[in-house]
Protein backbone atom coordinates (compact mmCIF):
# COMPACT_ATOMS: atom_id res chain seq x y z
CA UNK A 1 0.00 0.00 0.00
CA UNK A 2 1.01 3.11 -0.64
CA UNK A 3 1.96 5.88 1.67
CA UNK A 4 3.40 9.41 2.20
CA UNK A 5 6.54 9.83 4.50
CA UNK A 6 8.58 13.01 4.69
CA UNK A 7 7.33 14.51 0.66
CA UNK A 8 7.87 11.11 -0.34
CA UNK A 9 5.30 9.18 -1.89
CA UNK A 10 6.55 5.49 -1.55
CA UNK A 11 4.55 3.21 -3.69
CA UNK A 12 4.39 -0.92 -3.28
CA UNK A 13 6.07 -1.20 -6.49
CA UNK A 14 9.55 0.11 -5.15
CA UNK A 15 8.65 3.68 -6.45
CA UNK A 16 9.43 6.48 -4.89
CA UNK A 17 8.18 10.18 -5.78
CA UNK A 18 9.50 12.95 -4.09
CA UNK A 19 6.96 15.62 -3.22
CA UNK A 20 7.39 19.14 -3.15
CA UNK A 21 4.15 19.67 -0.19
CA UNK A 22 2.97 17.24 1.91
CA UNK A 23 -0.54 16.48 0.23
CA UNK A 24 -2.15 14.84 -2.72
CA UNK A 25 -5.69 15.87 -4.04
CA UNK A 26 -8.04 15.12 -7.10
CA UNK A 27 -9.80 17.06 -8.77
CA UNK A 28 -13.62 17.00 -10.03
CA UNK A 29 -12.22 15.65 -12.71
CA UNK A 30 -10.42 13.17 -11.43
CA UNK A 31 -6.73 14.97 -12.05
CA UNK A 32 -4.56 14.33 -9.61
CA UNK A 33 -2.01 17.00 -8.22
CA UNK A 34 -0.57 18.00 -5.07
CA UNK A 35 -2.15 20.31 -2.36
CA UNK A 36 -0.76 23.39 -2.39
CA UNK A 37 -3.28 25.57 -0.99
CA UNK A 38 -3.74 26.27 2.90
CA UNK A 39 -5.37 23.49 5.21
CA UNK A 40 -9.06 23.04 5.83
CA UNK A 41 -7.78 21.17 8.84
CA UNK A 42 -4.76 20.46 9.91
CA UNK A 43 -2.35 20.07 13.24
CA UNK A 44 -0.64 23.29 14.50
CA UNK A 45 2.22 23.68 16.80
CA UNK A 46 2.20 26.65 18.49
CA UNK A 47 4.91 27.98 20.43
CA UNK A 48 4.50 29.91 23.99
CA UNK A 49 5.90 32.68 25.99
CA UNK A 50 7.58 30.28 28.14
CA UNK A 51 8.75 28.68 24.73
CA UNK A 52 7.05 25.47 25.51
CA UNK A 53 4.79 24.23 22.53
CA UNK A 54 1.37 23.47 22.18
CA UNK A 55 -0.45 21.49 19.63
CA UNK A 56 -4.30 22.53 18.68
CA UNK A 57 -6.41 21.94 15.73
CA UNK A 58 -6.88 24.54 12.94
CA UNK A 59 -9.97 24.48 11.19
CA UNK A 60 -10.42 27.92 9.58
CA UNK A 61 -13.50 27.04 7.98
CA UNK A 62 -15.19 26.12 11.44
CA UNK A 63 -16.57 22.95 9.94
CA UNK A 64 -18.12 20.38 12.26
CA UNK A 65 -17.71 17.06 12.44
CA UNK A 66 -20.53 16.01 10.63
CA UNK A 67 -19.42 18.61 7.29
CA UNK A 68 -15.82 16.74 7.51
CA UNK A 69 -17.24 13.31 7.16
CA UNK A 70 -19.38 14.57 4.36
CA UNK A 71 -15.90 16.25 2.93
CA UNK A 72 -14.33 12.39 3.31
CA UNK A 73 -17.04 11.02 2.00
CA UNK A 74 -16.85 13.09 -1.29
CA UNK A 75 -13.50 12.81 -1.53
CA UNK A 76 -13.63 9.07 -1.06
CA UNK A 77 -16.14 9.11 -4.22
CA UNK A 78 -13.65 10.49 -6.19
CA UNK A 79 -11.14 8.22 -5.50
CA UNK A 80 -13.05 5.28 -6.13
CA UNK A 81 -14.58 6.53 -9.28
CA UNK A 82 -10.91 7.39 -10.72
CA UNK A 83 -10.33 3.64 -9.89
CA UNK A 84 -13.01 2.25 -11.47
CA UNK A 85 -12.21 5.02 -14.35
CA UNK A 86 -9.26 3.27 -14.86
CA UNK A 87 -10.30 -0.72 -14.57
CA UNK A 88 -12.81 0.41 -17.84
CA UNK A 89 -10.99 2.75 -19.77
CA UNK A 90 -6.88 2.47 -19.03
CA UNK A 91 -4.56 4.52 -18.41
CA UNK A 92 -4.46 6.43 -21.62
CA UNK A 93 -7.84 6.87 -22.74
CA UNK A 94 -8.61 10.79 -22.18
CA UNK A 95 -12.36 8.79 -21.15
CA UNK A 96 -10.15 8.47 -17.50
CA UNK A 97 -11.08 11.97 -16.90
CA UNK A 98 -14.45 13.28 -16.32
CA UNK A 99 -15.21 16.45 -18.78
CA UNK A 100 -16.10 19.46 -16.84
CA UNK A 101 -17.94 22.22 -18.71
CA UNK A 102 -15.64 25.18 -20.55
CA UNK A 103 -12.91 23.35 -20.63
Amino acid sequence: MAELKKRVLKLSTGRQVKLYGTSISISEALEIGEGYAPNLLALNTESNSDKSASLHVHNPNHFTAEELMELADYMMQLWLQLKMNIRKYGMENPRLFVKKSGR
